[in-house]
């Protein structure tokens, strides 16, 4: 597939603070974790022969629009997370390429919307019965009572964001007065609703699908924790652990394949990853997140659509163990977005 593949223009969409630069020469590890994801995906592109512009785009969407009609992308590879710093907002740019008529990349945005809310997403999953963390919402401005059906110790995050944000030790509760506290600083900091979900204590599990009609699984992997804050600590992908690559290399904190996984329970997440994908009406590419329990249940956590796929990022490993190398990857997230926009199949 790869040597067959044609030579493109492709415009990609990215925030404008991670314009990478064109080498990662004199830049520490953790300046270069900023931006990972678009430089391995810029270089890697015209290093495969692609005629490739990269764009950051956050306030306007003009810029987008003089690109297309200048540039003539054959493709829009799309890295945008957020968009007037809204994480909301990212399904708006997929739409608007829609509107225009070009292909791109990753999710369409009914997808993207359905995944984002996350008692939306365990709504729908739980009706596949498929397992799922009971939960509570707790919007803006409104007292905080527990429902009595919700038993602690819970964990309380973001509803709507992703990438850890604002998650810490802190974020699981034992009690209702921590309870409170911990929805007040999602309140307050985040400036989110939040959502207090059963925590299940367990092992950490991440599924990549690939595809829009035909699905490909990739190998169950597993965020292990090394040495992270002794004893005492649960074991959870906090902000630090996710981001910090320092912290990350101080605890041990590595992903990669699922050991000692019993073969049923891999396919049973693995068949779990592909019902939740397609529940949810996502395509492209996404990650499908688990938390493991002791009694062999994987409970769904959230989905990613347009998960990070920088070369090191669980994604593009475990493609790679795959036997998909990662200009490989690009190239079928590119061909999915292409062949999406010639069936005139829009989700959105």
């Amino acid at each position: 597939m790869d040597r067959a593949m044609r030579r493109f223009r492709i415009l990609v969409l990215m925030h404008p603070d991670f314009l990478p630069p064109d080498s990662t020469d004199g830049y520490t590890p953790q300046e270069i974790n900023n931006w990972k994801t678009e430089y391995d995906v810029v270089s890697t592109l015209r290093a495969a022969g692609h005629e490739v512009r990269a764009l950051g785009a956050q306030e306007e969407i003009r810029p987008i629009r003089e690109a297309i009609e200048e540039f003539k992308p054959h493709v829009v590879f799309t890295l945008l997370e957020e968009f007037h710093n809204n994480v909301a907002y990212d399904q708006h740019i997929a739409s608007y390429l829609e509107l225009m008529k070009v292909p791109y990349t990753g999710c369409n945005p009914r997808g993207l919307i359905l995944a984002r809310g996350k008692d939306l997403s365990k709504t729908l999953v739980h009706h596949r019965r498929i397992a799922a963390p009971a939960f509570a919402v707790f919007p803006m401005r409104r007292k905080v009572k527990r429902p009595t059906r919700l038993a602690l110790p819970l964990i309380v995050k973001s509803l709507n964001m992703d990438g850890s944000f604002g998650i810490s030790q802190a974020s699981i509760v034992d009690t209702d007065e921590k309870l409170a506290e911990r929805v007040a600083f999602i309140h307050e900091r985040v400036e989110s609703a939040a959502i207090a979900e059963q925590f299940i204590e367990g092992r950490e599990l991440y599924v990549g699908v690939l595809g829009n009609n035909r699905l490909r699984v990739l190998p169950v992997w597993e965020l292990k924790f090394g040495s992270m804050g002794g004893r005492s600590s649960r074991h959870i992908a906090t902000e630090k652990a996710k981001h910090d690559t320092d912290y990350q290399e101080r605890v041990g904190i590595v992903d990669g394949p699922a050991k000692d996984l019993a073969p049923e329970v891999t396919a049973r997440i693995q068949r779990a990853a592909k019902r939740i994908y397609r529940a949810l009406g996502l395509d492209g590419y996404a990650r499908i997140d688990f938390r493991l329990a002791a009694d062999g249940t994987p409970y769904f956590i959230e989905a990613n659509p347009n998960p990070e796929i920088a070369k090191s990022q669980e994604f593009a490993t475990a493609a790679q163990h795959d036997g998909l190398k990662y200009r490989e990857l690009l190239h079928r997230i590119l061909t999915l977005g292409i062949s999406r926009a010639k069936a005139g199949v829009s989700l959105g």
